[in-house]
């Protein structure tokens, strides 16, 4: 199996090993959209895809279970299936861990962003084994703040150690608790503004993560930089509404055919929407309005939403994620 992004790998409980796949069609470009959006459709297909990639490949993606794991609280987190995906995880924490080290340092971040997300929206407290995993962030944070990232070439996640830091950042910054206050937390936090002072955002998705995490940890971004970056995303908004994922994450594929960023796609337009709504920009702001019209006009039939792979045509995973945060910004500016 290739490294996709953050192959957590797990030590599943016999329950999960034994349940039926789950059969997921493809995404593709050219998969019709829906007759009129439709939330639970979204839904039905953002459940569908995480728990096909968590039975069928018994590891943890960013760009899906991972996503999932955000987004799904959003809606309601009751469900049978968010607790199987949240307990595969904690079951990677609290077992896997204490047999084998971690396989990279992003499999601690990335499992505790997740676990943190999903405390703070769904029981408000910080559950024992997200400490764990925040608390074994700090003991492979390197001297300058960051950490050795997953990198694979694989845009925008697993493409360089900034996209890392900045999850490293929304984690502590999430954590229900005051997590961020504990010494670990705070020491572990002003390395980390050291090294994005050294490191500064290079394009837009860096700037996105940044006033995201920005939202959550003071001092992160300063005033002046959040005015000047709030508006060069809002320049990259596409006439029809939408945004282009390879305009703000501009990358040389590795398949050598050109990128697209005069075409909208659903994560680009949803990261979009996200991150300037929790970065201060109101639910009623023309260019968020337009944006979510132009998500709720190219829903598919499966419920997802589509996004090219920035990197090489084949399965379109970045579709996961995108249709994760079509949801978080549609509920974001409700």
């Amino acid at each position: 199996m290739r490294r996709s992004f953050l192959v957590l790998w797990l030590l599943f409980p016999s329950f999960i090993r034994a349940q039926e796949p789950v059969k997921l069609a493809p995404n593709k470009s050219d998969e019709p959209a829906i007759k009129a959006y439709s939330l639970d459709k979204a839904v039905e297909f953002l459940d569908t895809a995480a728990l096909q990639w968590t039975r069928q490949r018994e590891c943890f993606t960013c760009h899906t279970n991972v996503a999932f794991l955000y987004a799904r609280p959003t809606i309601s987190a009751k469900t049978p299936v968010h607790d199987e995906i949240r307990t595969a995880l904690e079951t990677m924490v609290t077992q896997r861990w204490q047999d084998k080290k971690p396989r990279w340092d992003a499999e601690v971040i990335v499992s505790a962003a997740a676990l943190a997300h999903n405390d703070s929206r769904t029981s408000k407290t910080l559950h024992p084994t997200t400490r764990a995993a925040l608390d074994r962030m700090w003991t492979i944070q390197r001297p300058d703040g960051g950490w050795s990232w997953l990198i694979c070439g694989w845009p925008p996640m697993e493409n360089d150690d900034h996209y890392g830091v900045t999850l490293a950042a929304l984690a502590v910054g999430v954590a229900p608790g005051d997590y961020a206050k504990t010494e670990a937390a705070a020491l572990g936090l002003a390395k980390m503004k050291t090294y994005f002072q050294a490191n500064p955002p290079k394009n837009a998705h860096h700037k996105g993560m940044l006033l995201w995490a920005g939202s959550v940890v003071p001092d992160l971004v300063t005033p002046a930089e959040r005015e000047a970056w709030h508006k060069e995303i809002r320049d990259l908004q596409r006439p029809d509404g939408g945004w282009s994922s390879s305009g703000l994450f501009p990358w040389k594929r590795g398949d050598k055919k050109e990128q697209t960023p005069e075409i909208a796609d659903v994560y680009g337009t949803a990261f979009a929407i996200y991150v300037l709504r929790q970065s201060g920009v109101p639910a009623n702001d023309p260019a968020l309005a337009k944006g979510i019209a132009w998500l709720k006009d190219n829903q598919r039939e499966s419920g997802r939403w589509f996004s090219r792979s920035l990197f090489r045509d084949g399965s379109h995973y970045l579709s996961h994620a995108g249709t994760a945060f079509a949801i978080m910004a549609i509920k974001s500016c409700e």
